[in-house]
């Protein structure tokens, strides 16, 4: 994903002004139990990417293997080093199907009648949080795994590895904990240039086609509204003022970025459309991950 990005260039005042308090939003009544369902999701995102800036591979290891086939105790090695590594690739996985769930249950409360997307925001911002929170945990996520190719090395090399040992009538231990079921949804998953992004993507899609008595504007509508808010945020000096970090405006860059490319994904026509009600355009905007 690039650093540059154009983005958002109609006229300011045609866009929804109110303050989302990125901070300090705190649940209500109404929201309380949406937010504490995902809360138990987004209270694990941080480990999930401490974990993944910590994943090193087995890239030596599995050369090693590779080019002394017949030494068993070099294949006994790399096999040693790749075994807790998928585990902890299966953890991101799961983690991924969490979330997706996730997205749903907000979209769910920040799409339904009768209030429109602009009031669903300014009156559910705890939730609007929480979903900022899961677009931003998105692109620090795919940025990490596309930095990282032995995510797929390891992995097609765990792959090859069931796989001859099938072949010989020989079952591992790990095939409990990572069975042919789940490695191949697995395999789909990291195959992805962007995992995370493309299940949120998937996640809202499937949203739409399930709530067929659900208009899709309520749901892409929801999208670019956030968009905006984040725009006029970051744009007037009266609500930008009033974020107490650098890292809140950073936050809210990425989250702005984040939910275009979503758009972009689940609207018929795409973000860069002149119909969209994304107005992709000549603003170059730095958006550092």
């Amino acid at each position: 994903m690039g650093n540059l990005l154009k983005v958002l260039t109609r006229e300011i005042e045609n866009y929804p002004h109110f303050f989302l308090d990125f901070e300090n939003a705190q649940p209500t009544d109404g929201e309380r139990e949406i937010w504490n369902q995902v809360n138990a999701v987004l209270q694990d995102s941080e480990s999930i990417l401490v974990d993944l800036q910590a994943y090193k591979g087995a890239g030596q290891e599995i050369r090693d293997a590779i080019q002394n086939s017949t030494d068993i105790q070099l294949q006994g090695k790399a096999w040693n080093s790749v075994c807790p590594l998928v585990v902890r690739l299966k953890r991101f996985y799961v983690f991924s199907l969490r979330l997706e769930k996730a997205l749903q249950s907000l979209l769910e409360s920040l799409t339904c009648p009768p209030y429109t997307p602009t009031q669903h925001l300014e009156r559910e911002q705890a939730l609007a949080k929480q979903f900022a929170e899961i677009l931003h945990f998105t692109l620090r996520f795919d940025e990490l795994k596309m930095r990282n190719p032995a995510i797929q090395n390891d992995f097609s090399y765990y792959r090859r590895t069931i796989s001859r040992n099938r072949i010989n009538n020989m079952h591992l231990d790990i095939e409990s904990e990572v069975n042919n079921e789940m490695a191949n949804r697995m395999s789909l998953f990291y195959a992805e240039a962007t995992p995370m992004l493309k299940t949120l993507s998937n996640a809202t899609t499937s949203f739409v086609s399930e709530n067929i008595t659900l208009p899709i504007e309520n749901t892409t509508d929801c999208l670019s509204t956030m968009a905006s808010v984040c725009k006029v945020m970051l744009e007037t000096p009266e609500y930008k003022s009033r974020f107490t970090s650098e890292e809140t405006l950073l936050f809210c860059m990425r989250v702005m970025v984040g939910v275009i490319i979503l758009y972009d994904h689940v609207h018929p026509v795409g973000a860069f459309a002149k119909t969209s009600k994304i107005d992709v355009g000549a603003l170059n905007l730095h958006v550092y991950f």
